[in-house]
């Protein structure tokens, strides 16, 4: 074949592939994985002060009601020891606290939405602001639905300052916590944390008394969770 023919003929062959066939097209680039959203605040507590007359002392501190320390009216407090009684609400920094500086043995407290179990998986944080002095920590604690109750690995620990922290579920071990003496048990694994009856902290240690002392104060607390609906075995919304 002449130079000359095979110059038209490659022309000719050229001219007739298919125009989408002549340049591969770069393959699409993945969709984007939509960031991770924190669920929006399902409650948020800040404590008050019990009724009284007279003048404020430490004895009309104590709770002696539980609901009579709970300004918010969608929640309900439980606690959890031997020495409740002694469990008082204090004001620091304009903010009222419970304080467990009396308290003689170990003792819990947890926060109970009327109308919604907690979903704690995911992105879903526990915020507060805490105090704790000489060695004493904060542990997250959890109730399930069948009444178990749990006490987190993580702890908090502030060294006698008000700080505002925030707490994770995922990375929690979790153990097994004796309701009336409030010791740790066996480590319970992969609990079920995506309906949580109630949600709160303990103070392992009992409380050293007024002044430089071990104690802890908990402060505002937020939880930012998805709700999950109590519901009744009808299938209505239980609101008790």
């Amino acid at each position: 074949m002449s130079l000359g023919k095979w110059i038209r003929l490659t022309a000719f062959l050229v001219a007739t592939i298919p125009h989408g066939v002549s340049a591969q097209q770069p393959a699409p680039a993945p969709a984007a994985a939509e960031p991770a959203v924190r669920p929006p605040l399902l409650f948020r507590e800040e404590w008050k002060q019990p009724p009284y007359t007279g003048e404020l002392d430490d004895e009309k501190r104590r709770i002696k009601l539980t609901r009579d320390a709970v300004g918010n009216p969608n929640l309900e407090l439980t606690l959890y020891g031997s020495d409740t009684k002694d469990l008082l609400v204090a004001v620091h920094e304009g903010r009222h606290d419970l304080w467990t500086g009396l308290v003689t043995t170990p003792i819990a407290a947890t926060l109970r939405d009327k109308n919604n179990y907690i979903d704690l998986t995911g992105r879903a944080r526990l915020r507060w602001i805490t105090r704790t002095g000489s060695l004493h920590v904060l542990h997250p604690i959890i109730k399930l639905p069948d009444g178990m109750l749990l006490a987190g690995s993580l702890t908090g620990s502030t060294d006698g300052d008000f700080l505002e922290s925030e707490v994770a579920f995922g990375n929690q071990h979790w153990f097994l916590l004796d309701p009336q003496n409030l010791v740790t048990k066996i480590e319970v694994k992969n609990p079920d944390l995506s309906r949580v009856d109630e949600i709160g902290f303990v103070d392992l240690m009992p409380g050293g008394g007024k002044g430089v002392a071990g104690w802890v104060n908990v402060s505002v607390v937020e939880v930012y969770a998805k709700p999950v609906p109590r519901e009744r075995a009808s299938g209505k919304t239980l609101n008790p």
